[in-house]
Order: structure tokens, then C-alpha cells, then sequence
């Protein structure tokens, strides 16, 4: 496959991904669909860090818009130095996911901040008869659970789209990005 059409696959993929990521982490700083514990501060600190929003999100979209851009203003004649520089961007656009990736799954492990009826268990994630005792938000463990999951998958599939487009960056230094006319490619670039 070229590292052109490899490069418009993976583009837009990781630009749906990463709104997605956006999209999940800030549904979690709405519990039960209410502005209310955002408002009075009761959500959890990895929540708050919103790696969801600026590392599988912004940093995502960004580098591969700026990849893109590059892209379709470079020549076939500079492809070497673009794909240089592509390479090193969707660098940031990897670490970006795996911060992503990191914040979410201590998200996921620590639970969401509610009221309890008893003191904290240690273990909540994997028994499900301890779920009752978070009383207020209402299924905030569950709310939690999957969309910090999901932003996991999410990090993880971002973080291998990613890599491969560093791959995609370093084998444009060896053979270029355009397998036509470059008047032709500028036609067919959109942000991806």
C-alpha cells in the first residue's frame, strides 16, 4: 500500500476517534446527566484532568490535521523533509493517547467520587454487589466504568493508529508520500 492512501485512511480514523475521546470524557464530568456535581466540585480527579478532552483529543486531532496540512502543501520533490516532520508529529499524537490511555485506566481503577453508604471497598470494579453502596450520583459506578472504558479503546486504538502513522512518516523518507500527480493529490487532501 502507498504511505499516501495509508496516510488518508489512518487520518480521518484518528480524527473520529479522537472526538469520540473528547466526546466520553466530558460526559464524565456529567453523573447522572446533571450539571450539579460538576457545578459543587464531587467528580473524580482523573475526571478532572479531562486526558480524555487534551491527550486522546486536541493533541490527536491536531497532529494529524497539522500532518495533513503539510501534506497537501508540500511537492513531490520534499517529501523527504515532510515526512520527517510528519513522522515527529504523530509522535506527540502517540504520547498524547498513551497519556490518555494512563489517566483513564487510573480513572477506572479508582472509582468514581460519590456518597457512600459504608466505608470505600478497595476492589469495586470486579464486584458488582458493592455497586449499591455509591448512593449518590445515582449509577455513577457503572457511568464511570464504561466511559472510562471506553476511553481506553479508545486511547489504545489511537495509540496504534498513531504508530502506525510514525511508520507511515518514516517510510515517506525512503519513497515519498504521492503515487501520482501532486496537482492530482492536492485535490483528494482533507484533514486526515
Amino acid at each position: 500500500m502507498c504511505v499516501g492512501k495509508c496516510s488518508r485512511i489512518v487520518g480521518p480514523c484518528l480524527l473520529v476517534l479522537g472526538t469520540l475521546s473528547m466526546a466520553a470524557n466530558i460526559l464524565l464530568l456529567f453523573p447522572s446527566g446533571t450539571w450539579k456535581y460538576l457545578v459543587e466540585g464531587h467528580i473524580s480527579k482523573h475526571t478532572k484532568v479531562l486526558p480524555g478532552v487534551w491527550g486522546g483529543g486536541i493533541m490527536v486531532s491536531t497532529t494529524v490535521c497539522a500532518v495533513s496540512l503539510l501534506k497537501c502543501l508540500q511537492s513531490r520533490d520534499e517529501g523527504v523533509e515532510g515526512a520527517f516532520i510528519s513522522a515527529v508529529l504523530s509522535k506527540l499524537a502517540v504520547l498524547g493517547a498513551a497519556a490518555c490511555f494512563v489517566f483513564s485506566g487510573l480513572g477506572l481503577t479508582d472509582g468514581p467520587l460519590c456518597f457512600y453508604n459504608a466505608s470505600k471497598v478497595e476492589n469495586y470494579l470486579f464486584d458488582r454487589r458493592v455497586w449499591s453502596i455509591c448512593l449518590e450520583p445515582k449509577g455513577a459506578v457503572v457511568w464511570n466504568g464504561i466511559l472510562f472504558f471506553l476511553l481506553l479503546l479508545i486511547s489504545a486504538a489511537e495509540m496504534v493508529l498513531a504508530s502506525l502513522q510514525v511508520l507511515n512518516g518514516c517510510l515517506g523518507c525512503l519513497c515519498g508520500y504521492c503515487e501520482g500527480n501532486p496537482h492530482e493529490m492536492s485535490k483528494q487532501c482533507v484533514c486526515g
